[in-house]
């Protein structure tokens, strides 16, 4: 029988981050945390569909600020151990099944093995976007435009990007109506993001205005779609591919 979230272990005794400035200290309680939550959701006390404690809930148990707890569970977002209904609550997701076909993220982090996959990104997300651009519905285009702020929230709080990023893309693979788009894209996951854009994988500091550079280049692709021009929503989801390939290029030759 699985536990009820009131049932969860409290980490050894974190101090609470109320004054404090380190930015280091926060990261190293939401990992604290995360640890914890992800090994809860994976021995099976928390199960699929089952809805996470309120983030004033959780603020009040370990004693941490709002800011550990969101980043906290937006790490736990980009592991695609659950998910956020706006307005309803976070809710655990069902475990994905495992395939031969899918790697492990330490595999995939890899820096010749993401290169390659953003090869065969730049071919098929550069055609998606043209298709999204002309067939995207109203709904479709708000489902863009949700990843699009939600990134920027989370860049803005200092938290993980990773599943904000994934979702971006993946919401204008759906917006083609070509359901093998999504499903190629949706096949990788967050395996999708390089490494130098989230912290889920350990990568040296990123260049602090990377993921401004990602803002604005994700800013031209939505624009592009919205006003339905397929040229310029390619041209844009190539530029915003070969740079990020670059990027990963550059922190590669630079920490070796």
């Amino acid at each position: 029988m699985s536990s009820t979230p009131s049932e969860l272990p409290q980490p050894s005794a974190p101090e609470p981050l109320r004054g404090r400035s380190s930015r280091r200290n926060s990261r190293s309680l939401a990992q604290q945390l995360f640890d914890q939550f992800s090994t809860q959701i994976r021995d099976g006390d928390w199960i699929a569909g089952e809805k996470l404690p309120t983030e004033s809930e959780l603020v009040r148990r370990f004693d941490v600020s709002r800011t550990v707890v969101r980043e906290a569970i937006s790490k736990l977002q980009t592991a695609a151990l659950v998910e956020t209904r706006h307005g309803i609550g976070t809710f655990v997701l069902k475990a994905a099944a495992p395939t031969a076909a899918l790697r492990s993220p330490l595999e995939w982090s890899e820096p010749i093995n993401v290169l390659a996959l953003l090869e065969l990104r730049t071919s098929l997300e550069t055609e998606a976007a043209g298709l999204a651009a002309s067939r995207r519905s109203p709904q479709q285009l708000d489902a863009i435009r949700r990843a699009f702020d939600a990134f920027n929230a989370s860049h803005s709080a200092g938290l993980d990007t990773a599943g904000h990023d994934l979702a971006f893309h993946l919401a204008i693979a759906a917006a083609t109506s070509n359901r093998y788009f999504e499903e190629v894209l949706g096949h990788f996951g967050v395996q999708l993001i390089p490494p130098t854009h989230h912290d889920m994988i350990h990568v040296p500091e990123r260049d602090p205005e990377d993921l401004p550079r990602v803002r604005r280049e994700h800013e031209e692709i939505l624009l592009a779609i919205e006003r339905q021009d397929p040229d310029s929503a390619k041209a844009a989801m190539r530029l915003h591919l070969n740079n990020s390939r670059e990027r990963l290029r550059k922190a590669q030759a630079q920490y070796g």
